[in-house]
């Protein structure tokens, strides 16, 4: 067992590691479905324990680079779908992971604070394709929504970066503190998306309130608007 948990020498960590980190996060922001802060905070832990004192500072310039590059990708084939007639596979994956009252929220929230809501999307579990798809919506040009992506990816480099840290900083082994921070950024990953299954079934048992805007029926299951006189029986 502890040959089998002692890692590979730096160099080739080095040589390995940082292709791997920079294909890992692109595909990530690409596709929603890999655990790109996972990626970065187990690179984090090994580089942690790196005698190079370049190593962490390599990790974090290649997490946001990638972060980065992989989102103006994504928002430029979004574009794409958006002034296409037809649409696009990428914009309607876009929409897929963004459930409608999310992408209101972002929506809404975009309108009141602008980039300030794009840096914080990063950051929030789940929070990145319901903002990118407010600002598609919106249509952002390119441009703009780089601007707000820079320190976005920046921060979000920084925040699962200190996450491996924290693992490496807690374990004298380097696999100790990467399962560690796998298992932390698995957990804050999909917290919100659980949460969210969790209250939707209460939302749904709710009963409804007569007058709630929507057309709420009461207990007769009678439509709001009904007593109300009709035009043809108003003489009568």
């Amino acid at each position: 067992m502890s040959r089998l948990a002692e890692l590979p020498p730096e160099s080739t960590q080095q040589a390995v590691g940082y292709p791997s980190i920079f294909l890992l996060v692109t595909l990530g922001a690409l596709v929603p479905v890999v655990p790109t802060g996972a990626v970065v905070s187990s690179a984090a832990v090994v580089a942690f324990h790196q005698t190079s004192p370049l190593s962490m500072l390599f990790v974090f310039l290649v997490a946001a680079s990638a972060a980065f590059l992989g989102d103006m990708a994504l928002y430029w084939l979004g574009r794409r779908g958006v002034h296409s007639k037809n649409g696009s596979r990428w914009l309607a994956a876009l929409r897929r992971h963004a459930p409608p009252d999310r992408l209101e929220q972002a929506q809404h929230k975009l309108r009141e604070h602008g980039v300030a809501v794009l840096v914080l999307s990063r950051l929030v579990p789940a929070g990145r394709i319901p903002v990118m798809l407010a600002c598609l919506l919106a249509d952002w040009p390119l441009r703009r929504f780089a601007r707000g992506d820079v320190p976005a990816c920046l921060a979000w480099a920084v925040t699962y970066q200190l996450i491996g840290v924290l693992g490496g900083s807690l374990f004298a082994e380097p696999w100790e503190g990467v399962l560690a921070a796998v298992v932390l950024t698995v957990v804050l990953s999909g917290a919100p998306a659980l949460w969210h299954r969790l209250r939707r079934p209460a939302r749904a048992d709710r009963p409804a309130v007569p007058g709630q805007r929507g057309g709420a029926t009461g207990p007769e299951g009678q439509c709001r608007t009904e007593g109300r006189p009709s035009p043809e029986g108003q003489e009568s």
